[in-house]
């Protein structure tokens, strides 16, 4: 019995053995890094403020309500400056 590869099968198959190193490699970027972030200068999204609403001409339909998304305003006390980032997800030990 004897196999027959034609250039398709072999062309195929090099895709996906690159592709799979690429995935690897990728996935183990950045590992075990500590990311220190200073999380008491304000982001940018800080800083924005609402926009004006939109003014319906006359003869034409109102906007929905409805499809306006408002943000509310958080009822929690505001985070101490010393706390880390809440970004930041925790670190976890696997060295045992």
């Amino acid at each position: 019995m004897t196999l027959s590869f034609n250039r398709t099968t072999i062309l195929k198959a090099t895709m996906a053995v690159a592709t799979l190193l690429i995935l690897i490699s990728l996935a183990a970027c950045g590992r075990n890094k500590v990311r220190e972030e200073d999380c008491s200068e304000p982001q940018k999204y800080q800083s924005v403020v609402p926009g004006k609403r939109i003014v319906v001409p006359e003869g034409l339909d109102p906007l929905d309500d409805f499809k306006e998304m408002p943000i509310p305003k958080s009822e929690s006390a505001p985070r101490a400056d010393s706390t880390k980032c809440l970004e930041s997800p925790p670190v976890i030990d696997t060295s045992s």
